[in-house]
């Protein structure tokens, strides 16, 4: 695991170790939420210089002017670390177009200035991370899994079809080999190709992460080694009597919800725990999966950044597959569902296992890249987590789960300076985490007119051409 992240230490290192500016960028007499726990601090002076953050002061001092400067007036504002988005597709295949245009641009309006990307082409990937690095690009920290493995027939495009134990292992040393930061896995995976999977992960020193496949139990999977589970795959099944049943047939809500055993539950959660397996339950897709037929976008603001593209083709194929193959059950059946999966949750976090907001944008259907980051923090505070509770998720979370705690997450002296400046305070009501008056990326001030200029970008571009690749 120490080889692990390092690796993503020396990512992090090489793509954003250039400074974005040469000046000082002074924040005056702002609130500082530093998401380490601590209650808030009013009337701070902090100093940004060449990308990091350089001093934080009650007293306004801690500058010696040498060096020309951007004042910042903070007065009833209040400042919060960079967001992250630990569940994202960039470039899904051929899926979801105009991402360097579209998705990038709307995560850094949004506050999101780092994301890990859970399925992609590498190669594309990477090229984006160089450009951002090299300051020809404005976009978050990313760190990627290139393309999934999945079954011998895979459902998704960025995949690596996994038939044997063999074909697990040369996929995972290759991904390694091309730079991959960790594997994710999909659903399909052979029962045996999984653990060697894991086994060949543990041998490279490379994080695993991703779905639960089918053919494993979640306790198998955390007892294996994997770093993290997403969409609470694995929770019900493992949580059920019928755990054994689940593995080999298609299951439901509806027999999810009439066989959670608690007694189950609270043994996986304790175990879950013990081998801290995070947690990235998506919240936000998992309501609108499941609650797909009761939702009108049609008259969402949010739409207009959206290439018809993705509205008229992907998104409606994903819509097709998810009403005729996985919505089977009634309404009511799936609305109790969701509040279940807020019980379990709520249950999870109480028994310590650790959380990371994520909300698998795009393909989640009407999960909006940057936007659909803080209605998952709200799902959060709606699952008993604490506001700071839930901004962790998306921010010291993410930076103890990639290794760069040194370096990211909080607001303290000598961390890279990726911060966002609000209009209210988040403590008080997480909704507040959307009223973003600039937004500040390894050093590089944003301001809400930059911001407001960006997004005319992205609509610009979204409209481009209808129904264009």
């Amino acid at each position: 695991m120490k080889r692990v992240l390092l690796c993503l230490l020396l990512t992090a290192a090489a793509c954003f170790g250039q400074s974005s500016t040469s000046s000082a960028l002074i924040i005056h007499d702002v609130t500082v939420i530093d998401a380490t726990g601590a209650p808030a601090k009013p009337h701070q002076t902090v100093i940004v210089r060449d990308g990091r953050i350089d001093a934080i002061d009650s007293s306004g001092g801690g500058f010696d002017g040498k060096l020309p400067s951007t004042h910042v007036d903070g007065t009833g504002k209040f400042l919060i670390p960079g967001l992250w988005d630990m569940h994202v597709h960039m470039v899904f295949g051929d899926w979801f177009p105009r991402g360097k245009e579209v998705t990038l641009p709307l995560f850094i309006a949004n506050g999101i200035t780092g994301v890990r990307d859970m399925g992609g082409e590498l190669e594309a990937l990477q090229q984006w991370r160089r450009e951002i690095s090299a300051g020809t690009l404005i976009g978050p920290r990313i760190v990627m899994s290139g393309p999934m493995l999945d079954g011998p027939k895979p459902r998704f495009p960025s995949s690596i079809a996994i038939k044997t134990p063999e074909d697990g292992r040369r996929a995972v040393d290759d991904l390694r080999r091309r730079g991959a930061d960790f594997i994710k896995l999909q659903s399909l995976i052979p029962r045996e190709a999984v653990f060697a999977i894991a086994d060949e992960a543990k041998k490279q020193g490379i994080a695993l992460v991703g779905h639960v496949p089918d053919a494993v139990r979640a306790s198998e999977a955390s007892n294996a080694g994997q770093k993290s589970f997403e969409h609470l795959i694995g929770i019900f099944e493992g949580s059920s009597p019928l755990e054994d049943e689940f593995i080999k047939r298609t299951k439901t809500e509806k027999q999810f919800l009439s066989t959670y055993d608690p007694k189950r539950a609270e043994a996986l959660f304790a175990l879950l725990a013990k081998n801290q397996t995070w947690q990235c339950p998506t919240l936000v897709w998992e309501r609108g999966g499941n609650l797909i037929d009761q939702t009108d976008f049609a008259h969402d603001t949010r739409a207009k950044y959206v290439p018809a593209y993705w509205k008229d083709v992907t998104w409606k194929r994903f819509t097709d597959e998810v009403e005729h193959d996985f919505n089977t059950d009634d309404l009511a059946t799936r609305k109790a569902f969701v509040e279940k999966e807020l019980e379990v949750v709520n249950a999870m976090h109480r028994a310590g296992i650790p959380f990371l907001a994520g909300t698998d944008t795009p393909p989640g259907v009407y999960i909006f890249p940057g936007f659909s980051l803080h209605e998952e923090l709200q799902r959060f505070v709606a699952a008993g987590f604490t506001p700071m509770e839930a901004l962790q998720a998306a921010t010291l979370n993410p930076a103890k789960f990639l290794g760069m705690e040194d370096r990211l997450g909080t607001i303290e002296k000598g961390k890279l300076a990726d911060l966002v400046l609000l209009d209210a305070n988040p403590l008080e009501d997480i909704r507040n985490t959307q009223k973003i008056e600039a937004v500040i990326v390894n050093g590089r001030f944003l301001s809400r007119a930059e911001l407001d200029k960006m997004l005319a970008g992205v609509e610009k571009a979204a409209n481009a051409s209808a129904n264009s690749k």
